[in-house]
């Protein structure tokens, strides 16, 4: 029954129909004329009356003598006129159920053909966020060897690494190694150093570096994700490298980033930051020409604590300019790591 017929039955339920029910529960049945006679109706109103009850189940013919109408119970009236509607409902839902069942079975031959279908599909772009999402759970649920990852943009959002704490925690309980690349700016975060705790505890090694390119998942060597790149500048999905001399360079990439990073150790909850080398990046950064806002970005920093970090750079290099303070920086050698902290 569609909810328009259903809407049309229940509103022929009105007043009179109801008293005419009531009067028919007293006498036991159900005689059109003595209805009529009793709430003073013409033959048309107990009529419809009649056939208002009869449609709701309200009444039915007495066994054995079909011509005399008696009135039923209204819980028997409604399992009557709504129990098939329920059997519909519930084989629907039993059909629904067994098709899912069915469908899910194929989840494994579908991921399989997909497998074997990477080797010859050279890449994807995949705009859809929840589709990439699914397809980083699913390559994380099965990685076999090593799950490599750069991460730039210093600290990650509390949830973010949340979960991609029980990710990792999944892909080290399958025996599977993982090396993460951060900047150096992710050593204050105390969220993102917990989180870091956590992971190294299971095996996972973790370190920073000044700069990074971008950001990059590569799974056992063979299928490598990178942000896709928008005509509007809007997040995108992301770009999905199976060829192998593409995702060969990709890991050669990381090897050298890795090479050069430094090992991200958590001794305590107390920040620990790498000054240092940030401090260096900036100076170099700054003799390039680099605005704060670039600067910032590229260290993964927020513009504020940038700026701070350029005022002591050029109060400590006695600079009256960004331009002059790479200059000395250069004169004293700091670009090539030899600067040595003046009092």
């Amino acid at each position: 029954m569609g909810r328009a017929d259903s809407d049309s039955v229940f509103a022929e339920l009105d007043d009179v129909s109801a008293a005419a029910y009531g009067y028919a529960v007293e006498q036991g049945r159900f005689v059109r004329e003595e209805i009529a006679g009793h709430l003073s109706l013409t033959p048309q109103e107990a009529q419809r009356a009649e056939q208002a009850l009869r449609s709701l189940r309200l009444l039915q013919p007495m066994p054995g003598s079909p011509g005399e109408l008696v009135p039923v119970a209204p819980d028997a009236a409604a399992a009557a006129l709504v129990g098939p509607a329920e059997r519909q409902i519930r084989d629907l839902t039993n059909a629904v159920t067994d098709i899912r069942t069915k469908l899910h079975s194929l989840t494994p031959l579908y991921f399989e053909g997909r497998r074997l279908r990477n080797r010859v599909e050279a890449f994807d772009i995949i705009s859809d966020k929840s589709r990439v999402q699914s397809m980083l759970d699913h390559l994380s649920r099965h990685c076999r060897r090593e799950l490599m990852s750069v991460q730039p943009g210093g600290a990650r959002p509390a949830h973010v690494l949340a979960e991609a704490r029980i990710s990792a925690l999944g892909v080290l309980e399958h025996g599977a190694a993982i090396r993460t690349i951060y900047q150096h700016t992710a050593r204050n975060d105390l969220p993102t150093r917990a989180y870091v705790r956590d992971v190294t505890e299971h095996g996972a090694e973790v370190r920073t570096v000044d700069q990074v390119i971008d950001r990059l998942i590569i799974y056992d060597r063979e299928v490598a994700f990178l942000p896709e790149r928008t005509a509007d500048g809007r997040p995108g999905g992301a770009a999905i490298v199976r060829e192998p001399t593409l995702v060969a360079f990709l890991c050669a990439v990381f090897d050298y980033l890795w090479d050069n990073g430094s090992p991200f150790v958590v001794e305590s909850q107390r920040a620990a930051a790498a000054p240092d080398a940030i401090r260096k990046s900036i100076i170099q950064l700054m003799a390039r020409g680099y605005k704060d806002e670039m600067v910032a970005r590229r260290l993964g920093m927020a513009v504020r604590t940038c700026r701070r970090h350029i005022a002591e750079i050029t109060e400590e290099l006695e600079a009256t300019s960004r331009f002059q303070a790479g200059f000395n920086a250069a004169l004293r050698g700091i670009h090539d790591g030899d600067h040595t902290s003046s009092s």
